[in-house]
């Protein structure tokens, strides 16, 4: 800006013959011109006057708001001299002055010499208007978007008010237009501090800069000349989520030069390498099976992921974190930033990976429940599942215990557990087999009554009669009911001595038959039952045809025929003494 305070300026042009300033050549009086730029002194002030002299013996009055220096108000004292504009010369010997036009005629004349000169001009920037901002150089000057910064400006309000350096561009007097540049003095500025760079950066040199930008995988930072990119991964030896959560914009660090492609001008950094890499002796500080503590910073399906320190973490598989099967889901359970105990269970420190489990800090339930539940023991507890194949029963914290369907009971067919159970119900069972290695805990509801079957073949003798009731008909025999429970089957061929092709028809369900027992087996749960049997007197008939045939038949299944095979090897291969 142009300096308010100046040296006087020469007439050019001497006053037109008959005008006013006439009268004072023959004393010898330089008289200003209208249109001139002339220097004037203050020789007084009033309270809102200036008196000014500018030496032709003519005194005018300039208001005190017209004097400024870099646009601000100044105080003006007797004495003071400043640059005035002749604006008009009066008929009765007064003349018109202006400090705002000497300084804007001024300020024009700096501007075309600074243009000419490829010069800087200072100015204050005063505030925003449509496509830029509009900056004080002595008259108003419009500051493009684009020449503002090298890069775009996010806060341009926080530029008001502050002056810098300018470049003139291009400017017209007639329109009073003036258009400026902040970014070439910026690039020249770059360009010779990116020269100075080439030469002395290296890699592996630490340097400091700036960060200009924050994208999701990492920072710019202006070296002083040119830029480089430090890349999210090295940011940090630990989690990154977002470079913006470590850093801001105009932030100065220190950085690592990791690589420079002196033909392409790209610099890549590293923050972290400033920094000892923790995992080269992670294994010293958490050996396996020492127990520390950790901070949640992330939840997957899988588990959770927990710093045991900046730059270490380790995972908490969901299967480690409980003993129990039934694990809720980890956002369940654990908040990011959530203190925890946990074990360190291994360590993989090329892959940087840590195995941690917390369950194992707490007693695992399956050590002890053999001794809290031996076998042959009742149990009480509540119905947690029903599946097709057996019933759930709680027994403890991260123990189920599951009775099969074919353990509810020795008599009936039960299709499904629904039927008879219900879930949340309270009810006992037998712990019949405990296998701590697969977690498996076995229980049975029918084994807290005897079988009936045992007891079945002391009451149904072989070749005692009894009397039943015929619960179904079949083409290949009848069944009869000799007590709840306990069935048995009249075979086609046990009806009667006379062939009969089917028993569909003679007998009916409901009725009542009599029966001779003629085979029973509690391992096979089967009764044999007849009815011309009943008419066989002692010695004879198809009774005893019956017990001669069972005596006598040749091996009904491959296991018998089998070991009928060993048997025989084995007798031949004995001592002759021994073989009888």
């Amino acid at each position: 800006m142009v300096n308010n305070k100046t040296q006087p300026t020469t007439p050019t042009e001497a006053p037109p013959a008959g005008s006013f300033a006439q009268m004072f050549e023959d004393s010898n009086v330089k008289v200003a011109a209208v249109g001139e730029v002339v220097v004037g002194t203050v020789i007084g002030v009033t309270k809102d006057h200036a008196i000014i002299d500018i030496g032709d013996k003519s005194e005018s009055s300039i208001q005190l708001y017209e004097f400024k220096v870099d646009g601000e108000e100044v105080e003006v004292a007797a004495g003071d001299t400043f640059d005035v504009f002749v604006e008009k010369r009066e008929a009765e010997g007064g003349i018109k002055l202006s400090r705002e036009k000497a300084i804007g005629i001024k300020v024009w004349e700096d501007i075309a010499k600074i243009q000419e000169a490829d010069g800087v001009i200072q100015g204050r920037i005063d505030n925003r208007v449509k496509g830029g901002l509009s900056v004080d150089i002595g008259v108003p000057a419009f500051l493009p978007y684009s020449q503002i910064d090298l890069r775009p400006v996010k806060d341009l309000d926080s530029l008001i008010g502050q002056s810098f350096d300018f470049k003139v561009l291009k400017y017209n007097r007639k329109r009073n237009n003036v258009v400026i540049s902040r970014r070439v003095i910026l690039e020249e500025e770059r360009s010779k501090l990116r020269e100075n760079m080439r030469s002395t950066l290296e890699e592996g040199a630490i340097v400091k800069g700036s960060i200009t930008n924050i994208t999701d995988y990492g920072i710019f930072i202006d070296l002083g000349g040119m830029d480089g990119l430090c890349h999210i991964t090295d940011l940090s030896w630990g989690r990154v989520s977002h470079p913006s959560k470590l850093f801001k914009v105009n932030e100065e660090l220190e950085v690592k030069v990791l690589k420079y492609d002196r033909e392409t001008d790209k610099v890549s950094l590293g923050v972290k390498q400033l920094k000892e890499d923790p995992w080269a002796t992670v294994q010293e500080r958490y050996p396996i099976g020492s127990k520390t503590t950790g901070s949640v910073v992330s939840t997957t399906d899988y588990g959770v992921f927990a710093e045991l320190e900046k730059g270490v973490e380790g995972l908490i598989h969901i299967s480690e974190m409980s003993w129990s099967k039934k694990t809720k889901h980890p956002s369940k359970i654990f908040e990011i930033g959530d203190e925890v105990e946990i074990q360190v269970l291994n360590i993989d420190a090329d892959a940087k990976r840590i195995s941690l489990g917390m369950k194992q800090l707490q007693a695992n339930p399956w050590d002890l429940v053999s001794e809290n539940y031996p076998v042959g023991s009742i149990i009480e507890g509540k119905i947690k599942n029903i599946t097709d194949f057996g019933v759930f029963i709680g027994i403890e914290e991260g123990i189920d215990g599951l009775i099969h369907v074919s353990d509810l009971s020795w008599t009936d067919r039960i299709k499904h557990p629904s039927e008879r159970y219900t879930k949340g119900e309270t009810i006992q069972a037998v712990v019949l087999k405990i296998d701590r290695e697969n977690e498996r805990f076995s229980l049975g509801i029918k084994q807290l009554e005897p079988d009936p079957w045992l007891a079945a073949v002391e009451r149904y003798p072989f070749g005692s009669s009894v009397t039943g009731k015929i619960t179904n008909v079949t083409d290949f025999g009848v069944f009869v009911e000799l007590e709840e429970g306990i069935e048995g089957l009249v075979h086609v061929s046990e009806i009667s001595k006379e062939k009969v092709p089917t028993p569909v028809g003679i007998y009916n369900v409901g009725d009542t038959l009599e029966v001779k027992i003629i085979n029973v087996s509690a391992k096979d749960r089967k009764i044999g039952l007849s009815v011309k049997a009943l008419t066989d007197g002692p010695g004879e008939g198809s009774y005893n045809e019956y017990q001669a045939k069972e005596a006598s038949k040749a091996p009904s299944t491959i296991g018998d025929l089998l070991k009928g095979q060993m048997e025989t090897k084995a007798a031949d291969k004995a001592p002759e003494g021994e073989q009888e």
